[in-house]
């Protein structure tokens, strides 16, 4: 089945990153973006860590603006949670992770694992 499916949260430098990471790995086209006007300036070293750890690289990706995605062009759009709004923007769903930036590495894995359930969900 294809999908083409775009991860939002605030800063794009941990939940929707790895979010992006696990569709991508499992085979859906994926991208992710900030609601911040100042997106991180790259996607946070525990989370590159703890995606390598399952055999995902997202080093090279990189955080972006949702101002700069044309979002209509994707079949389904969640938020990663903290709140997010676009006015513009209609959601299929909110995540409601909570932002490990800041936190210990053991946070970003119970992240990225339950990144993964939800993802995993989307093909089944």
């Amino acid at each position: 089945m294809y999908m083409r499916v775009l991860f939002v949260c605030v800063g794009n430098t941990c939940r929707s990153q790895m979010a992006e990471g696990w569709a991508r790995h499992l085979g859906i086209e994926a991208s992710s973006a900030g609601t911040s006007m100042h997106p991180g300036s790259s996607v946070a070293e525990n989370a590159v860590a703890v995606m390598a750890e399952k055999g995902i690289d997202i080093s090279k990706q990189t955080p972006s603006l949702i101002d700069d995605i044309d979002h209509i062009t994707f079949d389904k759009v969640f938020s990663m949670g903290c709140g997010v709004q676009c006015p513009d923007i209609s959601f299929n769903g909110d995540w409601q992770l909570d932002d490990p930036v800041g936190k210990g590495i053991d946070v970003y894995r119970k992240t990225r694992d339950v990144i993964e359930e939800q993802v995993r969900a989307l093909i089944q």
